[in-house]
């Protein structure tokens, strides 16, 4: 039997993943988690007032035809760049952008093995 991931929001500003609480964004690639390194998107938060999730991040894309879950927030309210939609398209990727306890629900239908994520913790 293939072991599905565990994820979920605990509340604003806390998730726990794979029994794990963390209390800032998690980018989760392939069973892997890791805080989210937001520093190459602060260039951009003047534009959006908050620091929007760019291209210019390290993100799991995976290989084409894979599937990335972007957990958008308690309240939904990351910004995606357009940039990561244009980068997804070129490497044959879909994303899947939710509320993040939506994209923890989500991530429960995939295999831990198989699971790439950004899961933004706040707003």
């Amino acid at each position: 039997m293939l072991r599905r991931m565990r994820a979920r929001l605990v509340r604003f500003g806390e998730i726990e993943i794979e029994g794990r609480t963390c209390a800032h964004d998690v980018v989760v690639d392939r069973g892997e988690v890791r805080k989210r390194r937001k520093g190459p998107s602060k260039e951009r938060r003047a534009a959006y007032g908050h620091t929007p999730l760019t291209a210019a991040e390290e993100i799991p894309w995976g290989p084409r035809g894979s599937r990335l879950v972007v957990g958008t927030g308690a309240d939904g309210m990351l910004p995606v760049d357009p940039d990561v939609v244009t980068e997804a398209t070129r490497r044959g990727v879909e994303i899947v952008a939710l509320p993040t306890d939506e994209a923890c629900a989500e991530l429960a239908d995939v295999p831990f093995r198989e699971a790439r994520a950004i899961l933004h913790v706040t707003c």
